[in-house]
């Protein structure tokens, strides 16, 4: 940022841009501080930052070496000057203009000027097609979003010269990698943060210089609404001097401003607040008020006031501290003689050469009960290897002599970093595993932070060593993690300079420091055990049975194994296509055990911690006992053998909440339960399981059974999420198919499944794939009939007609060909949907079966048969059929033979896993994958080592938004959406591709607009419910009824009914509150549900209505709240037109990654904001 004085304003650069991201108040203080208006704040040294900085620039001038060795003389140097220095500025510029237009290949420092803009780009590469390529180095391994900013700034200034530029942006990695980004994903946000830049300027009224005043603290400057992060040094300085709020320990930004909301302003307000602000839990109050009062309690609070010190003199005061959840103290294991504890001292910035890699931990350190410390250093990668494999075997040697040892450490740095170690060397990855399943590492920063409030502003592990630590208090001069790594740094330069005492001396005081931090963790343990004991709890078991996790199996040890083979093959590498298919075939194995490991691992940590900390989670109701009811109390139905009761749950439904009639969530009571569990000292709740027997919009209807003799009239605080189904039949299937990888290695079986791991085109017998796109039921068909035992994707966007192509081409290769088809889905409906389109393709019922979920209607499209009937059925019909069902119909063997079918059509198959779309595969010959990937993904519990979670028709299309020419076929025409809806959602999810047919242009509404409308709506401190947006949604309704709707011109127009309007919502909450807005106009009848409710349908008129006031606000960030996916199924519901209704403030946010910049790229495109 530079100031001119004489002309009274102000140029910014593109680190402007990272520094007003980061904290807008702080900026705009510091634009103050050169105006005169107030002192500029000092940022305290930052020792690792400043080695950053000249690591930095070693990486961008081995990336010039890099240049000048490929290009020579076409490398053009722009000489370095200063943004202040405006001669040398000029001279820079013309140079920069003049290497522009010459031959040269490269460009460094290139310099722009603009009206209110200086910048310096690192590198222009031009490209083959003459293009412009803008390049940044940067250390980080991964790209940053602001980053990307200062990158476009440049291609901006490019633009302006008139230069070719490319279509694209680089980061040159310090791993080596290149990050490539399209502009069209970041342009649009880069467009909106420098108008924002501009807005905050001339807010500073920069002509008034000093005379101005300067931006207070508390002042968001009105519609401005400027964000100060509140932790950096010039934010600290404002909130110790105001008592702000941010002083509490823990206090987010959310509440922060629910409470100011409510006139608490300060931390003193605050502990003497008797009522919560509206929208936060009295527990959230509770839990704030107390840890307020305990700092202003404290000697150690940070707030300024000084109570009772109660520590020795020239000792650290010892903070007050209350036990507030006595129940998360049984979270810690029994003690034992083998007990160890843990701590590392790494640095993030060590690299050797060019290895790409980065980060060392150097030490390994811990202490044992008797405080006897060990250490290994690591001083080289290879070393550290050695130390990881060393520390593998000392903890194993102590596990077989004391099997009930844990490592305690504080924060998840140890069990993380371990993990990337055995990731990053290839060994012992099996070992952590196991440590990690079978719980030996604690961590005791969660108990101590569900446990205990503290009278600290921070409850680093430092500041709590006062409670028990006692006159062994460090003060030894290394006092910080960062002074630790500028201490070893300094220790291996005078090493290599030959000074080795010196480098010794230094390596002494590091070890002394770790085992201090050793001890430490040791003494905080003990701390905690005696307030268990105080408290009268046991100390808890160490794995529950559920959470054992699966050994990994021998089938997926063996693909990897042939993967690793390839991989180290020297002809082949890392990214070998063949490779990829084995690591994901292996983990395809266990998949279905790891989604149930990370199902159960959840469920009972959700049992262990308190509602507060995980009823955001999706699947789950908060349930609310003054909304909620007894329906029906404890009877027994005739012919039953169990009492049970039907209650009525009502609530907050976390944001993505699927509930479906029938399936068995758990109930989840406080403990003590109201009937007999087994006891579980770790456990504050106990579950039941529970029988869905109606959706309700903010809740269900839920079956209970009795347990035993037992029944209760206590209701549960919360539904959580279904277990997952037992894998079953589809884990066979994958193993066998699994069997014949194995069998046929080291070649490569040729099937459906393993084309699809490869990525490679469907293979066909005559090489080619069918088609010149007039017919697309005709092309599909010949398509799939000339397969060679592989498979054939179909992409179809909303109201392209996929399901209708899917079944007439069905229909024709039963009835042509005697195909033996089957279909599969996620869902019944979904099957018996297509199944019902099939026969209206011309398939006779009889020749359709399927076994159906509960008693038959006798209005089924085809014939019901019992789940074992296939045999029969199929045998009936040698000359073709289709038979529907789910992947456990398609994959169990005694009912569908492997590879009898000659045809499987997986329908829905954006939403179909990769793994189970292996399973389905063994019982035919051909697959022919149905789907969009743009419309709504699929959903994984489980973390896998491979992207085997991603789905079917998600792998194959690679992260493209359209699926290429020679993988299937993209059906590139809608009949729903007129060209005013279908262009702007062709735009957000289809690259430009997707068109209207011609006739959606003849439908009407009287005097209404088609397409997409933005209709932005100021509001505040919104989370997943906006009264303001349910204002405006009613006004839209209102206006919209009764208007002259033509939606065929071969009829006649009818008034629009409030059928014909649809609204969608990301949030449960939302939904209840327009529902209650439109029923209290009168419009009770207009449909309200989040996207998964409307997939599928479409009506005249959607209304989208996002709630929430600012990606801050969002339960789950912008990331959920513009999801692509979400925004092409709600707005493409609409015939006509579509009103997206949003918070101003939604745009003001940068989002935190480059997937997040892309998805606000698009919705800003989408309102048109830029």
């Amino acid at each position: 940022m530079r100031y001119i004085e004489d002309e009274g304003r102000i140029v910014w650069s593109a680190s402007d841009l990272k520094a007003a991201a980061e904290c807008e108040f702080a900026w705009l203080r510091a634009i103050d501080a050169k105006l005169g208006r107030v002192d500029a704040v000092d940022e305290p040294d930052d020792p690792t930052l400043e080695r950053a900085g000249r690591l930095g620039d070693r990486h961008e001038q081995r990336q010039l070496e890099t240049y000048r060795a490929g290009f020579g003389d076409r490398v053009v140097e722009i000489p370095e000057t200063r943004s202040s220095d405006a001669a040398g500025l000029a001279r820079a510029v013309a140079l920069t203009r003049e290497a522009l237009a010459s031959d040269a290949q490269v460009i460094y420092q290139a310099a722009f000027v603009d009206t209110d803009f200086v910048g310096f780009a690192d590198f222009l590469l031009r490209d083959d097609d003459g293009r412009w390529i803008v390049q940044d180095t940067k250390l980080a391994r991964r790209a940053r979003v602001t980053a990307l900013m200062q990158l476009e700034a440049y291609a901006v200034q490019l633009d302006r010269a008139g230069a070719h530029v490319a279509d694209h942006v680089e980061l040159l990695l310090g791993d080596g990698t290149v990050s490539r980004h399209a502009r069209a994903d970041i342009a649009p946000v880069f467009v909106l943060r420098r108008e924002r830049l501009r807005s905050l300027i001339a807010d500073r009224d920069v002509p008034a210089a000093a005379a101005g005043a300067a931006i207070a603290w508390g002042d968001d400057r009105g519609e401005l609404r400027v964000v100060a992060c509140g932790r950096c040094a010039t934010c600290d300085l404002e909130v110790v001097a105001a008592r702000d709020l941010l002083l509490v320990a823990g206090m987010r930004p959310i509440q922060r401003e629910r409470l100011r909301a409510a006139g608490v302003t300060t931390i003193d307000e605050l502990t003497a607040a008797r009522e919560a602000p509206s929208r936060m839990s009295w527990d959230t109050f509770a839990g704030l008020r107390t840890q307020a009062r305990l700092q202003l309690e404290s000697p150690a609070g940070g707030v300024g006031v000084a109570g009772p010190d109660g520590s020795a003199s020239g000792a650290a005061p010892v903070p007050t501290f209350e036990v507030v959840f006595p129940k998360a103290l049984a979270a810690l294991p029994r003690p034992d003689l083998g007990d160890l504890f843990f701590d590392f001292e790494g640095d993030p910035l060590y690299t050797e050469g060019a290895s790409g890699q980065w980060g060392i931990d150097y030490l390994f350190g811990w202490v044992d009960l008797s405080e006897q410390y060990s250490a290994i250093w690591a001083h080289s990668f290879d070393e550290e290897k050695r130390a990881f494999e060393t520390f593998l075997r000392v903890v194993a040697a102590q596990r077989a002599a004391h099997p009930g040892m844990h490592i305690y450490h504080y924060a998840p740095y140890e069990p993380t970093h371990l993990l990337a170690m055995a990731a990053r060397y290839g060994v012992g990855e099996a070992e952590v595993d196991r440590l990690l399943r079978d719980g030996v590492f604690v961590d005791l920063y969660p108990v101590v932070r569900r446990a205990l409030r503290v009278g600290s502003r921070s409850y680093s592990i430092k500041k709590l060593e006062p409670l028990y630590m006692g006159a062994d208090v460090r003060t030894s001069d290394v006092q910080k993690g960062d002074d630790s790594i500028v201490r070893y740094v300094e220790a291996r330069a005078l090493a290599d300079g030959g000074d080795a005492d010196a480098a010794a001396a230094i390596l002494a005081d590091l070890a002394d420091y770790n085992r201090y931090d050793c001890v430490s963790t040791r003494r905080l343990r003990d701390w905690l055990v005696d307030r268990a004991r105080e408290a009268q709890l046991r100390p808890s078991a160490d794995v529950e049975p559920e959470e054992r996790a699966y050994e990994p199996s021998v089938r997926a040890v063996t693909l990897t194994r042939l993967a690793n083979a390839l991989a180290d093959d020297a002809s082949a590498g890392a990214d070998d296509p063949a490779a990829t298919a084995l690591r994901l075939g292996a983990a395809a194995i266990d998949y279905y055990p790891r989604e149930a490991k990370s199902f159960w691992a959840a469920h009972f940590l959700r049992l262990r911690e308190p509602l507060s900390i995980w009823e955001d989670t999706r699947d789950v109701v908060a349930v609310s006992h003054d909304r909620s009811r007894i329906i029906e109390d404890w009877h027994r139905p005739e012919g039953a053998r169990t009492d049970r009761r039907l209650i009525e749950l009502r609530g907050d439904v976390a944001p993505g909440t699927r509930l479906s009639v029938d399936s068995s969530p758990f109930a989840i009571y406080e403990a003590p339960a109201p009937f007999p569990v087994e006891p579980r000292p770790r456990f504050i709740h106990a579950d039941r399981r529970v029988r869905v027997v109606e959706v309700l919009d903010d809740g269900a209807v839920v079956e209970e059974l009795a347990s035993g003799a037992f029944m209760w009239s206590e209701l549960p605080i919360a539904l959580t999420p279904s277990a997952p189904p037992q894998a079953g039949s589809q884990q066979a299937a994958i193993e066998a198919w699994a069997d014949g990888v194995i069998a046929a290695a080291p070649a490569l079986p040729a099937d459906p499944a393993t084309d699809l791991l490869l990525r490679r085109p469907p293979r066909t017998v005559s090489g080619t794939l069918a088609g010149d796109g007039e017919d697309a039921v005709a092309d599909i068909a010949r398509a799939i009939a000339d397969l060679d035992r592989s498979y054939l994707a179909v992409q179809g966007p909303p109201g392209t007609g996929k399901t209708y192509v899917g079944s007439h081409v069905v229909a024709r290769l039963v009835r042509e060909r005697g195909y033996r088809v089957g279909v599969v889905a996620q869902s019944h409906a979904v099957v018996e949907n297509m199944l019902d389109r099939i026969a209206a393709a011309g398939v006779p019922r009889d020749r359709i079966a399927k076994a159906v979920k509960g008693d038959p209607t006798g209005e089924e499209p085809f014939t019901v048969i019992p789940k074992n009937g296939v045999a029969e059925f199929t045998a009936a019909h040698p000359d073709g059929y289709v038979i529907g069902g789910t992947a456990w119909d398609l994959t169990h063997a005694g009912r569908i033979p492997r590879g009898s079918l000659d045809l499987l059509v997986i329908d829905e198959a954006g939403q179909f896993s990769l793994a189970s779309t292996i399973a389905v595969s063994v019982a035919a010959s051909r697959l022919l994958l149905l789907g969009d990937p743009q419309q709504l993904p699929q959903v994984s519990q489980g973390t896998h080592p491979e992207p085997v979670d991603t789905s079917a028709l998600g792998w194959i299309m690679a992260g493209a938004h359209v699926i290429s020419d020679d993988r299937g076929y993209f059906l590139a025409e809608t009949r729903r959406m007129r060209p005013e809806v279908a262009e702007p959602v062709s735009v957000l999810a289809y690259d430009g591709r997707l068109a209207a047919h011609p006739s959606t242009a003849e439908r009407e509404l009287d005097g209404v607009t088609a397409g997409v409308v933005p209709v932005p709506v100021a509001h505040r401190r919104n989370a997943t419910a906006s009264p303001e947006e349910g204002e405006v949604v009613v006004r839209l309704v209102s206006d919209l009824l009764g208007r002259a709707w033509l939606p065929d011109p071969a009829a006649a127009a009818r008034p629009l009914g409030q059928r014909d309007i649809i609204v969608v919502t990301p949030y449960n909450a939302q939904q209840v509150l327009v529902e209650e807005a439109l029923a209290g106009a009168g419009f009770g009848d207009v449909p309200v549900g989040t996207v998964d409710r409307f997939q599928g349908q479409e009506a005249a008129v959607a209304i989208v209505s996002l709630a929430a006031s600012s990606g801050r606000d969002a339960p789950r960030g912008l990331e959920f709240l513009l999801l692509q996916n979400r925004l092409n199924v709600a707005v493409s519901r609409a015939q006509h037109t579509a009103y997206i209704v949003y918070g101003t403030g939604i745009l003001d946010d940068l989002p935190r990654t480059p997937e997040g910049v892309a998805r606000m790229s698009a919705f800003a495109r989408l309102v048109r904001a830029v």
